[in-house]
């Protein structure tokens, strides 16, 4: 089955076509992001495959469909760059690599975390430069400080896991049940009091309607003075103006984030020969107190080879007609 990638990176050719040896479909991999303007190169392909920055709407998918494409595979776990109802209407399936190694994401969120905190990424710095001052780099225990966790799925739950083992009070929300909590010493609580009383609150729900811009004045507000602020899920789930307000006031004394809500423009590519554009950014990043990192957290080997085990797999079970375990639906 033909099958056409788009946004492709050296790694995801190199990951795919190990794992296509045990399926033979005909890959075919673009390195332009998809679009309006691009779907037209996915023409003959049954299956187009995208990842998590890719255009998906409307207009794209009826160019797809128009072209023959039947298939739409999800190299990621996040699907709100698809138009779900669009595709539902022009019989186009969707599917998605819902877990690969949550990890990844989990050691990723505590690598900010412990960054953050301890400045390691400040005292690299100073002491390549003959600099071996300590002001300026006190951190704090994170023994017997509490960590708030939105989001109890399979990444929220390892990351609660690795932060037991240093000691945190560790408190959830989910707005569904999380029969794991009780074994992990997880305490499920309102979303309120993940607020009211998280030192660093991390997040690791999808982006929904209903989650979006869950990070706002108002949440912010709730929070302590000095909280720890973390996401390594989707960029959409904060207000980013809201949270450089929250950085000038201090109410939130570290922020440490993976994913950015306009990243589409910026991520995944090497920018450091032109002049950034988006002023919002550049905010962010004239704080000393602020880690962004370019949507790594999913970056391991464990994973890669995940992501492509699955979405191939997705693909041959359409193609051999069996029932599509992963299907995304409107």
């Amino acid at each position: 089955m033909k099958v056409t990638f788009f946004n492709t990176k050296a790694y995801d050719k190199q990951f795919f076509t190990e794992a296509n040896q045990a399926h033979g479909h005909q890959l075919e991999f673009l390195e332009v992001p998809l679009n309006e303007n691009t779907c037209v190169l996915a023409k003959g392909a049954t299956v187009v495959c995208v990842f998590v920055n890719d255009t998906v709407n409307a207009p794209v998918l009826r160019q797809l469909a128009e072209n023959g494409t039947k298939l739409l595979a999800l190299r990621c776990a996040g699907y709100n760059n698809v138009d779900l109802p669009e595709a539902a209407q022009l019989g186009v399936q969707v599917v998605r690599v819902p877990a690969y190694s949550p990890y990844a994401v989990a050691e990723h969120t505590v690598a900010l975390i412990l960054t953050l905190n301890r400045n390691t990424h400040r005292a690299y710095n100073r002491v390549r430069e003959g600099n071996f001052a300590l002001n300026g780099l006190m951190g704090f225990d994170l023994h017997g400080k509490t960590v708030g966790l939105i989001g109890l799925g399979k990444i929220g739950l390892v990351t609660a896991r690795i932060l037991k083992g240093f000691g945190c009070r560790v408190l959830g929300y989910d707005v569904q049940s999380c029969p794991e909590a009780e074994e992990i010493g997880l305490e499920v609580v309102s979303l309120d009091q993940v607020f009211a009383e998280a030192d660093i609150v991390s997040l690791h729900c999808p982006l929904t309607p209903q989650t979006y811009h869950l990070i706002n004045d108002a949440s912010i507000a709730q929070m302590k003075k000095g909280v720890m602020l973390i996401n390594t899920s989707r960029g959409g789930l904060i207000d980013t103006q809201a949270v450089i307000r929250g950085l000038k006031t201090e109410k939130i004394k570290y922020l440490g984030i993976d994913v950015y809500e306009e990243e589409g423009n910026l991520f995944f590519e090497d920018q450091s020969g032109k002049v950034i554009q988006d002023d919002v950014f550049m905010r962010l990043l004239s704080f000393n107190n602020v880690l962004i990192t370019g949507h790594q957290a999913f970056f391991t080997s464990e994973a890669l080879h995940g992501i492509a085990q699955v979405t191939l797999q997705n693909i041959t079970d359409f193609e051999q007609g069996q029932t599509l375990v992963n299907e995304v639906k409107a």
